[in-house]
């Protein structure tokens, strides 16, 4: 761990360089600070994860501020990857616990939409809640949720999933090229979802959409218990 001055700390977590600093301070304070560090670690910043704490809650303020710095570090130091600290979920364990082993889940009345064939173009789905497609979504098509999107084939058409607030939905697919994406108010355009032929999702991370590996990432398979959606 290397201390430094209290504006700006940085230490190695796992595979990420972990940076602790004070949104208190003004940007140009800390981008002189973040300076010094960095140029102690020449060519080891290039490419690297970079987690950026700000402390406390999050806030939109918060996120702008991690947003402009992941911009400068990454002009002048040529990092990888810079995001905020994963979320921490709040789990009151022993009733958590008692649900599961209740499994009270089981008589919990979800509204999902369920449907097999393709949605063609010029087609357009909506579901109340969850929407499950088990074929393709052809470009032109729209699925539409309020809930969570799942695609269990190819999807190329727009995909508007939590609508209108939910930032929680994901949309996930096995052949993932969508045309247009939303999550919530967030929405991507085809350039920045460029398909890796695997399986994917998207969802809503400190202010932007985000596609990850399905099984790489592990989103649901963090979870200590089975939870309601």
């Amino acid at each position: 761990m290397i201390k430094d001055n209290p504006v700006v700390k940085l230490k190695g977590v796992g595979d990420s360089l972990w940076i602790t600093l004070d949104p208190a301070q003004p940007v140009d304070v800390i981008q002189k600070e973040m300076d010094r560090l960095f140029n102690r670690m020449k060519h080891l910043a290039v490419n690297a994860r970079i987690i950026i704490d700000t402390g406390g809650k999050d806030s939109k303020e918060k996120s702008k501020l991690v947003q402009e710095l992941g911009f400068y570090l990454k002009e002048k130091f040529c990092v990888g990857y810079v995001s905020m600290p994963p979320r921490q979920r709040v789990v009151d364990e022993e009733r958590a616990r008692k649900k599961d082993v209740s499994r009270s889940w089981e008589h919990h009345k979800n509204n999902v939409l369920m449907l097999a064939g393709r949605v063609r173009s010029g087609q357009k789905v909506v579901a109340k809640k969850h929407l499950l497609i088990m074929g393709d979504v052809n470009p032109g098509a729209e699925v539409q949720a309020a809930g969570d999107i799942i695609v269990m084939g190819t999807l190329k058409g727009l995909a508007a999933a939590g609508q209108p607030e939910n930032e929680e939905a994901i949309v996930a697919a096995l052949v993932f090229c969508p045309s247009l994406l939303k999550i919530g108010g967030y929405v991507a355009g085809a350039p920045s979802l460029q398909s890796m032929g695997i399986a994917e999702f998207a969802h809503v991370e400190h202010g932007e959409i985000i596609v990850e590996d399905y099984l790489k990432a592990g989103f649901f398979g963090k979870l200590p218990w089975l939870e309601v959606r």
